[in-house]
């Protein structure tokens, strides 16, 4: 079976992985350190900050940033679950912005509607999200997003590798952080590079980067001049003890080990090489469903974007070939071929529309009926595709 997305091993991410597993620390030690000084410059930012997984990213980001109860945030109706859930954790409330039914992605327009049907209330940030890899207008929404006092965090789980030209001498590159205060990673092994399970936070902030680092690790400083006078953290004899631990909020267990970053390490090493075969195969996709456009065509390529795409998605106007998207699925896994749909708005999940009430989202609705993603991933090359788009030929005939 071709997966719409897979890790691709090798054995020197095995051989990385057992070294690791031979050394003294499997976890909290200096392979996470050189982890995440590695994709801290591979991202042009000044800080990176390991975590389990992409969703512990995000809420490490709303708790950094001091979101609760009364503040709303904005969201994009179509990303995955954990975009909006980690504002649910800290007890901020939603505001989900409508998308480009050509693309899926929420432009500056969206958000600009999304800011003034919120009313009176207090929105303290926007998480744009690159959907599959296709960065927003990030200058844009930055503007919108200072001119009501919020904060802007990319969600760039979808975007590693991937650049946007914004006009400046080099182009951006997700997690740069240039127009927001942190950016989130996911490792899982269906993006880019995996660690099996694991997350990372950009941010150009030395405040935000040191309290990110307490926040994944249960609210403990170690550093004795950070220690409150008298407090916990000294002797009898007025010195800091050597044991010493002070928490001045509660944090979570939200560490990556040296296992895991090990894996990261080596896989990040592979990202130029990595990305440079999504983009052939993309290509490849491109130039392969030309003939296939009166019943298909890809999702709308957003200007100034040079992306690694982490998802390849097709729309179909299943209506209008009379066919069921759930039917197509099944008669392409009968091929060998395995799709996905990436993603129902978040929205309509019970608990949000339960929560805020019917959404009415057209853009998102228009996208969510027509997309359809395929196997996209490092390990394909492009006879699989030709071999996706000849089974896509045969199942929409």
């Amino acid at each position: 079976m071709l997966s719409y997305g897979r890790q691709l091993i090798e054995d020197d991410d095995v051989a990385a992985v057992t070294a690791v597993l031979r050394g003294d620390f499997l976890t909290t030690g200096p392979t996470v350190e050189r982890f995440e000084k590695a994709f801290a410059e591979c991202c042009g930012a000044r800080h990176a900050v390991a975590c389990a997984n992409g969703t512990a990213a995000l809420h490490l980001a709303s708790l950094a940033l001091g979101f609760g109860e009364g503040d709303h945030v904005v969201v994009p109706a179509v990303t995955f679950l954990a975009t909006a859930n980690a504002q649910r954790f800290v007890g901020a409330e939603v505001i989900f912005a409508d998308v480009d039914p050509e693309s899926g992605v929420m432009t500056p327009d969206h958000l600009a509607a999304a800011v003034a049907g919120a009313g009176n209330r207090r929105i303290k940030a926007v998480f744009p999200v690159p959907l599959g890899g296709q960065a927003v207008n990030r200058r844009a929404i930055a503007v919108i997003a200072d001119r009501i006092g919020a904060a802007v965090v990319e969600d760039a789980c979808h975007a590693l590798g991937s650049e946007l030209d914004e006009g400046d001498t080099t182009p951006a590159r997700a997690g740069d952080c240039r127009h927001a205060a942190m950016a989130t990673f996911s490792f899982h092994p269906v993006k880019t590079i995996a660690m099996g399970e694991g997350g990372a936070i950009t941010t150009n902030s030395s405040d935000l980067d040191a309290r990110l680092r307490r926040l994944r690790n249960h609210g403990m400083i170690r550093e004795p001049s950070l220690f409150e006078k008298g407090g916990v953290g000294f002797d009898t004899d007025g010195k800091p003890a050597p044991w010493a631990y002070e928490m001045s909020e509660p944090g979570y267990n939200y560490r990556a080990s040296d296992i895991a970053c090990a894996l990261g390490l080596s896989q990040l090493g592979k990202l130029d090489r990595f990305v440079e075969r999504r983009r052939m195969l993309t290509e490849a996709y491109d130039r392969l469903l030309v003939p296939l456009q009166d019943r298909l065509r890809p999702v709308r390529r957003l200007p100034g974007n040079r992306p690694c795409l982490h998802l390849y998605v097709v729309l179909i106007d299943f209506k209008r070939l009379g066919r069921m998207r759930g039917e197509v699925m099944r008669a392409l896994a009968s091929r060998g071929i395995s799709t996905q749909v990436h993603y129902i708005p978040v929205c309509h999940q019970p608990y949000y529309r339960e929560r805020y009430g019917p959404a009415h989202v057209p853009g998102a609705d228009a996208y969510y009926a027509r997309c359809l993603t395929l196997p996209l991933h490092a390990g394909m090359d492009e006879g699989d595709v030709a071999r996706v788009v000849d089974a896509l030929a045969g199942v929409l005939t």
